[in-house]
């Protein structure tokens, strides 16, 4: 079973939500989680690709923001499913529509959360702070 390319927006609503038991079912097993060594490397973005980033993941965090409490609230898991589904749509429409695909924006996210400097840049292209 390979992970899904939108593995990273669904880990964003799910940590977010606090969603264990949905989790648990998303994830692959451990033996088929790749390990930090097997991860591809990350190229460094183009400031515009920054750009895009940044706009995409204030869009993202908003979406996060906005389903958090109806998935914490969810009676069962199989709402809760339905839920980080119907969230997981709207986040990958967003980030398309800010002109990148899935693979580049969780691309440049884990290149942002490893280098301080990206952090900086993307910080002053997004004033809230927030990025996914």
């Amino acid at each position: 079973m390979q992970r899904s390319p939108t593995a990273f927006l669904y880990a964003a609503l799910f940590s977010a939500a606090l969603a264990a038991p949905v989790m648990a079912q998303q994830q692959p097993p451990a033996s088929q989680t790749p390990s930090p060594m097997q991860a591809p490397a990350v190229p460094q973005p183009s400031d515009q690709q920054l750009q895009r980033f940044a706009s995409a993941s204030q869009k993202v965090s908003g979406v996060v923001d906005e389903y958090r409490p109806k998935v914490e609230s969810a009676k069962t898991d199989e709402a809760k499913q339905k839920l980080v589904k119907e969230a997981d749509e709207k986040m990958v429409q967003l980030v398309r529509a800010d002109g990148l695909t899935v693979d580049e924006f969780n691309g440049i996210s884990r290149a942002v959360q490893q280098d301080p400097q990206l952090q900086q840049r993307v910080s002053k292209l997004n004033p809230s702070g927030k990025t996914r």
